[in-house]
């Protein structure tokens, strides 16, 4: 897959485009007058990291599953529009601490239950539980009584303590009202609370979740979105299928939707080409040279820019990579120029900002260490004290990352003077279990999708401790600190600030490296009439028509 985190459908004010609508063909399969209404499509994605848990499904292998199975209190237009209701019929707050949040009366579940206040409370609880393990739970922190349900590891998951078991199992922010109303109170005043509620964190569940294991549900999904879940055969395909009770505006035009796990970006290209799959998210590199995807797809071809911004992370937890001073030779070995020219042909940025500058609240050109200075580099090295032995970065070998990560190690190789190589793990799956088990043996391939349209999504998942994408276990307690005193900032343009002053100190931690921004090339079959794709690249499913 392209990338180690997943991400919601997400735009928000004039800095987003339009990213795509109304892409035509020459086909007029099932078109207007015929049978789209029946019709199916087979779109391209990798097999999911872990069973389909919302709260626990943090990569886009699983999320973009999850994003259709469920519907939010809010969702993010595709048009670049503000956030706005889904489920949720109102969302009243008079100090961005208590939040009166209403829901609609009339929508289901796929197993044709009522969508209730307490589905969302308790799907919250059981998520910022921490004995439940959910990966999201960080995301809960701002409601009040977190602390007293979640706890912490006091000498991190390798040494010998074990996490104090929670005074509670229900956060004291949380109260149920009736069954279309509950109460949301913070810790602090937040005022990018309500803009969040549109992630799957915070996405319901139905009560025949708390009536089995976390894995079990995830393997056979409920959800009460416009679609439902068929089947998943392992490697292979999920299915699902339009969910005709669905009540919301987002309906399905199209009735079933097959995802097909792909272990190869390259064979998924050579299937849309024959017709075999009608949606392919990334291009593949090889076919980017000379705009040869553009010749083989014609008016198929879409052309996207994503908030989204691609890393080397760093693992911490191996003593090898402590040194700052390490970190920063490595990120000034790379040329991130000639990657993007030579690699990308020019569809990628270099990146010079650690959130992407289509984020609200996002400072451009603010990572210091993004340059290429191959002298500087050398010096900072030998400050370090040089590296011995093997330098080795990993990716996931199903996507196209081996060019890069290739690029990327021979440069460090020629302009530092370290023993580097590339090396590629299987499958996303597979790459995603051995980083969250923090068994990285050097640098990895890493990227971020924005959850929802706020810079403070850039900061506490990745660079406060214990967030819920913080895989290399950096840590800084003054970024924690600062990163608190943003969150919980009565205004979004305090908050935005306060976080400025975080990211100046993880721009000299150097925790991980950001290469490019992402520009994202699509392409759909000659079946596919009209389609929209959400902000981050990825198919609406809804706005499909044959």
């Amino acid at each position: 897959m392209r990338v180690s985190k997943r991400a919601s459908a997400v735009a928000l004010g004039a800095a987003f485009a339009l990213i795509a609508s109304g892409c035509s063909s020459g086909s007029n399969e099932g078109g207007e007058g015929g049978n789209s209404s029946d019709g199916a499509v087979t779109i391209h994605g990798v097999q999911p990291e872990n069973p389909l848990v919302p709260a626990n499904t943090t990569e886009t292998g699983g999320g973009k599953i999850v994003d259709d199975l469920w519907t939010g209190l809010v969702e993010y237009p595709n048009n670049g529009g503000a956030p706005q209701n889904a489920v949720a019929e109102s969302i009243d707050t008079s100090d961005s601490k208590l939040f009166k949040i209403k829901i609609k009366e009339n929508t289901k579940f796929h197993d044709g239950t009522p969508v209730k206040a307490k589905n969302f409370v308790d799907a919250w609880n059981w998520a910022a539980y921490s004995p439940n393990g959910a990966q999201n739970a960080s995301f809960f922190a701002d409601i009040a009584g977190f602390s007293d349900v979640n706890t912490e590891d006091p000498d991190g998951e390798e040494g010998p303590q074990k996490a104090p078991e929670p005074t509670a199992d229900k956060m004291s922010g949380l109260k149920v009202v009736d069954d279309w109303n509950f109460e949301v109170t913070l810790s602090a005043p937040t005022a990018v609370f309500p803009t969040k509620l549109g992630y799957s964190a915070f996405m319901p569940l139905p009560d025949a979740f708390f009536s089995q294991k976390a894995e079990d549900f995830g393997k056979k999904p409920i959800g009460n979105g416009p679609v439902k879940f068929v089947s998943w055969e392992d490697d292979v395909a999920i299915k699902l299928t339009r969910f005709d009770d669905y009540s919301l505006r987002d309906k399905m035009k199209v009735k079933d939707v097959t995802v097909k796990l792909y272990q190869d970006e390259n064979a998924a290209y050579n299937d849309l080409l024959s017709g075999n799959l009608d949606f392919l998210e990334s291009i593949p590199v090889s076919a980017l040279a000379g705009d040869k995807w553009k010749t083989d797809l014609g008016d198929r071809a879409m052309n996207t820019t994503t908030p989204t911004t691609a890393f080397i992370a760093f693992p911490f937890y191996d003593k090898r990579f402590q040194n700052p001073k390490l970190r920063k030779a490595v990120s000034l070995a790379i040329d991130r120029q000639e990657i993007s020219d030579k690699i990308f042909f020019g569809t990628r940025k270099p990146a010079d900002s650690w959130a992407n500058p289509l984020t609200p609240g996002a400072k451009p050109g603010n990572c210091t260490v993004c340059k290429f200075d191959a002298a500087q580099a050398k010096q900072l090295l030998t400050e370090a004290g040089g590296f011995q032995g093997e330098m080795v970065f990993y990716y996931n070998a199903d996507s196209s990352h081996k060019e890069w990560m290739d690029a990327v190690a021979q440069q460090v190789k020629t302009n530092l003077g370290i023993n580097a190589r590339a090396e590629g793990m299987p499958t996303f799956a597979v790459f995603r279990q051995a980083v969250n088990a923090h068994k990285m043996k050097g640098p990895y391939r890493a990227a971020w999708q924005q959850d929802y349209p706020d810079v403070e999504n850039w900061v506490n998942p990745l660079f406060v401790k214990g967030g819920s994408s913080n895989d290399g276990l950096y840590s800084n307690p003054e970024v924690d600190r600062l990163a608190k005193e943003a969150s919980g900032a009565p205004s979004l343009e305090a908050s935005h600030e306060k976080f400025a002053e975080a990211v100046a100190l993880v721009d000299q931690d150097v925790p991980s490296l950001p290469i490019y921004f992402y520009g994202l090339q699509s392409g759909h079959s000659e079946k596919i009439k009209k389609m929209e794709l959400n902000n981050v690249g990825e198919a609406d499913i809804t706005t499909i028509e044959l």
